[in-house]
């Protein structure tokens, strides 16, 4: 079967009803490899990562759109989702089983209307995933063209990742950066907010405000593509380079801090509305 490219392709964000099976067996909530939106390899990550080689299995009914081959001898490039089976669903949505073993793929061009729990075979190797050996698993929505968190759709087991807020920092447009946790006194003006990226866990949500009034939210629901860029959207839509401008910060949002004295409070939330919060106060001349 010709492989097929998404290109713009996306997922728009759906109620908390839980759609979807899990594609494999289900693991605790904080035992993904890696999470939706996380930092990926220089950019957003917009597929669930398992952390286990095990079956994969369909997490819904539907009909067959393409077997990705790792390698194809039609294509310049290869598959950078490896070895992958993409199913058509209800409501727009398409899910994305990528990273499974050559050997299953035989077998899966022969299918074409699938029933949930259809098994594609086990995870391999095919994908670029530093060697890992687990499922990598991604939800589009075709008709509002973004990426959907899985997780949203799938029933969650055990408690999450703790999620913190340290190392504040406060980038102002000419890229001073100020530490909240200790600068009492900073310029008026527009900050970019940065809290120090934990390597694992991923907030769900994260809110700024600003004396009382809310200032910039970002959930972490669904991904989207702006100008060819995987984008998390807020006020704005944030590329890569904003929301992750190296390895050691996330983006919590953009402020504007006017004179006088301004009270900061960040939240974060994980998926299941758990909330870490902190306050600062500075004297903004």
């Amino acid at each position: 079967m010709k492989k097929l490219l998404f290109g713009t392709t996306a997922l728009l964000a759906l109620s908390a009803l839980f759609a979807f099976d899990w594609p494999q067996n289900e693991i605790l909530s904080d035992s993904f490899y890696s999470y939706f939106a996380q930092l990926r390899g220089g950019t957003i990550g917009t597929s669930l990562v398992f952390s286990e080689s095990r079956e994969v299995k369909a997490a819904d009914e539907g009909h067959l759109l393409a077997v990705i081959s790792e390698h194809d001898e039609d294509e310049l490039f290869e598959s950078t989702l490896g070895n992958a089976v993409v199913l058509a669903h209800k409501d727009s949505l398409v899910t994305v089983y990528a990273n499974l073993d050559a050997k299953n793929l035989p077998a899966l061009y022969e299918l074409r209307d699938v029933q949930t729990g259809t098994s594609f075979g086990e995870t391999g190797t095919s994908s670029w995933q530093q060697g890992e050996g687990c499922l990598e698993f991604q939800v589009l929505d075709t008709k509002n063209h973004t990426y959907v968190n899985p997780r949203i759709l799938m029933p969650r087991i055990g408690k999450e990742h703790q999620i913190t807020i340290k190392n504040v920092t406060a980038v102002s447009k000419k890229g001073t950066a100020y530490d909240l946790g200790t600068a009492k006194t900073i310029p008026a003006g527009v900050y970019q907010l940065y809290r120090e990226r934990q390597e694992i866990a991923m907030p769900y949500k994260t809110t700024v405000f600003i004396n009382g009034a809310v200032a910039e939210a970002l959930t972490y629901d669904t991904l989207s593509e702006v100008n060819g860029k995987i984008s998390v959207s807020g006020k704005k839509n944030y590329d890569v380079r904003v929301m992750y401008p190296d390895s050691e910060k996330q983006f919590l949002g953009e402020v504007t801090l006017a004179k006088g004295k301004n009270s900061i409070m960040i939240i974060a939330a994980d998926i299941l509305g758990k909330e870490k919060q902190i306050v600062y106060t500075v004297d903004v001349r």
